[in-house]
């Protein structure tokens, strides 16, 4: 069942949106190599429950983290622990806030220290995607335009999509009604309506769209071995058109600027 969210509701999920934003803002500032992935999980924690809020994913179905750190060829689902981040990796970051009983859902991926031109390059197409989905959120579109925005500027551009793992409603759950896929066709599924709260995530490959989980049961991987990205906001859908609840203030892409829909400052 989905349900349509008050402004009273979309307000409280903008103020655990402002967490969620500031924590990831300072993460993305943080991850640098030497660090490991627990240390960033360390500082994800502090920084959730220092500003009021919890980190929604320690213990969501057994998860032992505070934030999933996914490096290169991991899509999501990393959980944190020894790794060291290295020149040249490209780190996920995912995080979930609950305050007040509402929640928030964000991840970025940032490339440690010089990368190569190719992995900038899926950081920037995976982003522009994002925006894309976003922008297709419109009162009287359907589900299926958002994975169609999507699909489309990935392919166009020589990039898998992920088929196994989907974007969600988000509110007083962490994933709530609907689904969200990353691919479709337009005017299929379920209509867009204003109150409706969607965390948007493309997940985005450098080879095909196939993954695989590890032994870990959580760590989802590209079964190619090539890299993979993944960019996702909380969205509210107003009368006014989508607003988006976990905007960064600093660390949006500057190339993707231009493909955004307006904005709900995290300020």
């Amino acid at each position: 069942m989905i349900t349509l969210r008050s402004a009273r509701e979309i307000e409280a999920m903008r103020r655990s949106g402002k967490i969620t934003a500031k924590v990831l803002s300072d993460l993305m500032a943080a991850a640098k190599a030497g660090m490991t992935t627990a240390d960033i999980d360390a500082l994800a924690e502090n920084g959730i429950r220092e500003l009021g809020g919890e980190p929604t994913f320690k213990g969501y179905r057994g998860y032992p983290a505070s934030v999933c750190t996914s490096v290169n060829d991991r899509v999501v689902h990393g959980i944190p622990g020894g790794y060291t981040l290295r020149e040249g990796d490209l780190l996920s970051i995912d995080l979930g806030t609950t305050l007040d009983g509402y929640v928030s859902d964000s991840a970025v991926t940032v490339a440690i220290g010089a990368v190569s031109e190719s992995a900038r390059r899926l950081l920037d197409v995976t982003q522009q995607c994002l925006m894309f989905g976003i922008e297709a959120m419109r009162e009287g579109n359907h589900i299926g335009d958002i994975g169609y925005a999507v699909q489309q500027h990935a392919e166009a551009n020589g990039y898998g999509v992920v088929r196994e793992l989907v974007g969600h409603g988000v509110g007083t759950e962490m994933h709530e009604d609907p689904q969200v896929p990353n691919y479709g066709r337009r005017g299929s599924g379920v209509k867009l309506r204003s109150g409706m709260v969607l965390a948007v995530e493309p997940m985005i490959t450098q080879g095909g769209h196939e993954v695989k989980i590890l032994e870990d049961g959580w760590t989802v991987v590209t079964t190619d071995g090539k890299l993979a990205a993944h960019f996702e906001h909380t969205i509210a859908l107003t009368g006014d058109g989508p607003k988006i609840l976990t905007l960064r203030e600093a660390g949006e892409h500057a190339d993707a600027a231009k493909y955004r829909p307006r904005e709900e400052a995290a300020a």
